[in-house]
């Protein structure tokens, strides 16, 4: 593959997302990484018995926790601790350039 923009151990210069196109890119694959980190965050959460902790328990907790596992999604991808955005990335802007490739 010719034409990455990224190394394989970073994120994107700013500089590389003033394409519209890429900034949208490179977004999709840190929405990807949240979905990813929350997902796995899930099942530790449910096994978890707040039942007994002081401020723990019952139906509201329950309604709230998928959105306290997708907001710590989001936060672990912002930090990139997974490193699932960059190859996502990168893998994206290289099937963008075969599919302009396979066009012309």
């Amino acid at each position: 593959m010719t034409g990455h923009i990224l190394p394989p151990s970073g994120p994107p210069d700013p500089r590389d997302l003033q394409s519209p196109d890429r900034a949208r890119a490179w977004k999709a694959a840190q929405d990807f990484e949240a979905m990813a980190a929350s997902q796995l965050l899930a099942p530790m959460f449910e096994t978890i018995d707040t039942a007994k902790g002081a401020f723990g328990g019952g139906e509201g907790e329950a309604a709230w926790r998928p959105m306290m596992n997708q907001e710590l999604g989001k936060q672990i991808a912002k930090s990139g601790a997974l490193g699932l955005a960059v190859p996502v990335f990168q893998q994206m802007l290289a099937m963008q350039e075969q599919a302009a490739k396979d066009t012309k």
